[in-house]
């Protein structure tokens, strides 16, 4: 019989809520309707997670029960004809990779790190560099396995069960238990890209670059100096990127080569430092501005490098800030939030500044939209880093956009509401027997 414990160690990725759950660790899926009953009949609310990489409290759950579902990482099937691979819900991207790559497959959409599971990556409709060309992963997810609290477990399609189907691409857990998925996978010739950086100096630059690079390259995405003002304000470094036609089949050995064995005194991210570093990023890479072969790894995951990187941000942790606002206010509303970043001398290592394309996505809470995404990380400082917070809410919510649940930590209800205009079509699907933090805070 599986049991579930108390665990009082688990957290956001962030880092700055932790508390109390009661945890439960199936070993196989024939063991979910046995584990699903004892937490309703406990009167705990339910929760799924996986490898817990949502920056905020999307996958928390306090006081009520958590079902771990990394053990159920099991691949089902891989047709190399067709590309269709069909898997366990906890199995990784990491694990997924390391099959599909040497078979000369990649996965179709991926975000920024390989240790997301792909149940949690259909609930959190991730999108990645080549959002333009691609889409979301729901837009390639063919059949999804979700078990819900009365014991039956549905087999949703596009085509069938529409509305359950849309609510569960993005949903964030909230329809049931993801026990497997089959999803579309794309041919690749080898274990390298074909990249080319190109420093931008202002972002007039970056959106030409970007208009420019979307017809031609499969992934392109941008890293902006946050800090930077006056002339230099939205200057950056702009990655586009390729499959190589040929080259190796196997990737480099993708362990983390450093690891941050503990958190951080706050005083070492300052302002000072800081800048400091995006100055010297930048001047990096306009030095070695070209194009150059890259293995995979390094080009998709380059966070994964670096082991425990949240310790950066110290014993407070961080927020993580990504919003998307339309084409028609872009320019001006990332103009305005770089403006009062730089001002407030807050900010991070990694600001990501990317273009959305027009591929619509099919989940109902999914982020991306056409237009303009930035995302960076708050060292969390209080009162003042949640006051700046509110201030860039301002620019998003006048712009018409919309910040990303997997990433927030704190957005306030009404803003949700606007930004998700389905929302209360989408509370109609949720599994009466299943909550999290976030839904606790901006959906109830």
């Amino acid at each position: 019989m599986i049991r579930f414990s108390s665990s009082e160690d688990i957290r956001s990725w962030g880092g700055v809520l932790q508390a109390r759950h009661n945890v439960a660790r199936p070993q196989w899926r024939d063991e979910l309707p046995e584990v699903l009953a004892v937490a309703r009949h406990s009167g705990s609310p339910i929760l799924a997670t996986g490898l817990r990489r949502s920056y905020g409290d999307t996958g928390l759950n306090p006081d009520g029960a958590i079902l771990d579902m990394t053990a159920l990482d099991r691949a089902i099937f891989f047709d190399p004809d067709s590309g269709i691979l069909r898997a366990e819900a906890g199995v990784s991207f990491d694990m997924l990779l390391k099959m599909l790559i040497r078979r000369g497959f990649f996965l179709p959409v991926t975000p920024g790190t390989r240790f997301v599971t792909l149940g949690g990556a259909i609930a959190n409709d991730v999108h990645g560099k080549n959002h333009h060309s691609a889409g979301t992963l729901g837009r390639w997810v063919r059949r999804i396995g979700l078990l819900r609290s009365d014991g039956l477990e549905i087999e949703l399609t596009p085509q069938e069960n529409t509305g359950l189907f849309g609510a569960t691409i993005g949903g964030l857990g909230l329809t049931g238990v993801i026990t497997w998925a089959e999803i579309e996978t794309v041919r690749i010739a080898s274990a390298i890209m074909d990249v080319e950086n190109i420093p931008f100096e202002n972002l007039d630059e970056f959106f030409q670059i970007a208009r420019q690079s979307d017809g031609e390259y499969e992934y392109t995405v941008a890293w902006v100096d946050c800090l930077a003002k006056g002339k230099d304000l939205g200057r950056g470094l702009f990655t586009r990127g390729n499959h190589a036609s040929k080259g190796a089949r196997l990737p480099t050995k993708a362990d983390p080569k450093l690891t941050i064995p503990f958190n951080f005194p706050s005083l070492v991210l300052n302002k000072l430092s800081l800048g400091a570093f995006n100055s010297l990023y930048y001047w990096k890479g306009k030095r070695n501005a070209g194009g150059s072969k890259v293995p995979i790894h390094p080009f998709f995951y380059p966070l994964d490098s670096i082991g425990h990187w949240y310790r950066m941000y110290g014993r407070r942790g961080m927020y993580q800030y990504q919003s998307a606002v339309p084409p028609e206010s872009e320019r001006d509303a990332t103009k305005a939030m770089l403006e009062l970043i730089s001002a407030a001398g807050e900010g991070s290592f990694l600001a990501v500044l990317k273009t959305f394309g027009d591929k619509s996505s099919l989940g109902m809470l999914s982020f991306p939209r056409p237009g303009t995404t930035l995302a960076l990380d708050f060292p969390n400082r209080g009162s003042s880093t949640l006051r700046l917070m509110g201030r860039l809410d301002a620019i998003v919510r006048e712009a018409g956009g919309r910040l990303y649940p997997a990433k927030d930590g704190r957005m306030p209800a009404d803003m949700f509401r606007a930004g998700y205009p389905h929302w209360q079509d989408f509370a109609k699907y949720i599994d009466p027997a299943f909550e999290s933090h976030f839904w606790r805070r901006v959906g109830q």
